[in-house]
């Protein structure tokens, strides 16, 4: 009989076995920082010997059967692909905060930014949240058709008067305006408890939508003051903020007084949940509707912070919103608080 395995060596096994896909991660992203390096340069040159030449299309797709032709087992060298490089290098190239960003995503992503993005801010943010939530290139996609940039841009929370200044950006960064449910497959009228249940049974897109940091902790989280019984619809837990993130369901538009009762939840979580190291509380009211000046009301003298969102099952973002989004100098500033 084989000697049961000690704990010494589990615990030995599992380290050898985190460094090796820290090695193998560590490899992936210096492979793809000489990958977008190479493609930087080569745009470089084509722009550079296109400079005060007549050389126009017929090059590149010179340039592409020669190189195709050099280096058969290496893909990457069609025509589209060096029109890629070129304006890659000349979209990028003086601009000194977003030329070294592009260097920590893949070339698939950074096309799908170049191409989908309206400028630099948007390229700026998705870039970054890119880089820090690992997402594949059809999750940012999905996030860029769904408008997750302006949802960020636009949210309504009191954060800023809330929550201490080394985590505000952050903290405002980890609430939208709006949250696209269109995987829960619901009909436009549903009960709370029909949205509840269709959430839990797509629990991981639901976090992806709600914004990659977030780890479920539980639904009706049981909350027992004075031997009455609370129950919070949803409890998350933010891993960049380290903190207890409450979620409350509506199926209607947004009352003041949902406000209230998600300070009496943050307060009691506060006092009986939350860790000594961890951050306070936040809440989100999820509703189908909301007047944003009464939020604004709402929220204005709260002491505890929290976002009001609607959700929707299809994506849509009302014309008139576009035209609110914060001035470029707050956006930069806030996008900051991606790391």
């Amino acid at each position: 009989m084989s000697k049961p395995i000690s704990e010494e060596y589990k615990n030995l096994l599992l380290e050898i076995k985190e460094r090796i896909r820290s090695a193998q991660y560590e490899a992936l992203k210096a492979v793809n920082k000489e990958l977008i390096a190479l493609y930087w340069d080569i745009g470089k040159m084509i722009i550079r010997r296109q400079q005060g030449n007549s050389w126009g299309k017929s090059v590149v797709e010179q340039l592409a059967k020669d190189l195709q032709a050099e280096f058969p087992g290496i893909s990457g060298f069609s025509t589209a692909n060096l029109w890629r490089m070129r304006l890659f290098y000349e979209s990028f190239a003086d601009n000194e905060r977003l030329a070294p960003m592009v260097r920590e995503i893949g070339w698939t992503h950074n096309i799908v930014i170049l191409e989908k993005c309206k400028d630099d801010l948007e390229r700026e943010f998705y870039i970054r949240m890119t880089n820090k939530f690992g997402w594949t290139k059809n999750v940012l996609i999905h996030q860029i058709e769904n408008q997750t940039y302006e949802k960020t841009l636009l949210n309504q929370t009191n954060v800023q008067q809330t929550v201490s200044e080394e985590i505000r950006n952050q903290a405002k960064l980890a609430v939208k305006d709006e949250y696209i449910f269109d995987f829960l497959e619901l009909k436009d009228e549903h009960s709370e408890y029909q949205l509840e249940k269709a959430i839990l049974a797509r629990v991981e897109p639901f976090l992806q939508e709600m914004g990659g940091m977030f780890a479920f902790m539980g639904s009706q989280y049981r909350l027992e003051i004075d031997d009455e019984e609370y129950f919070i619809d949803i409890l998350l837990y933010h891993r960049l903020l380290k903190c207890l993130v409450a979620v409350e369901l509506k199926i209607g538009k947004f009352l003041p007084e949902y406000v209230g009762k998600m300070q009496f939840y943050l307060a009691a979580l506060d006092e009986t949940v939350k860790q000594p190291d961890e951050n306070p509380s936040i809440g989100i009211i999820l509703c189908k509707s909301k007047s944003k000046t009464i939020v604004e009301y709402a929220l204005r003298e709260s002491n505890k912070p929290i976002g009001v969102a609607t959700y929707q099952v299809v994506s849509t973002l009302p014309q008139e919103l576009k035209n609110k989004l914060p001035a470029p100098e707050q956006v930069s500033k806030l996008l900051e608080g991606i790391d």
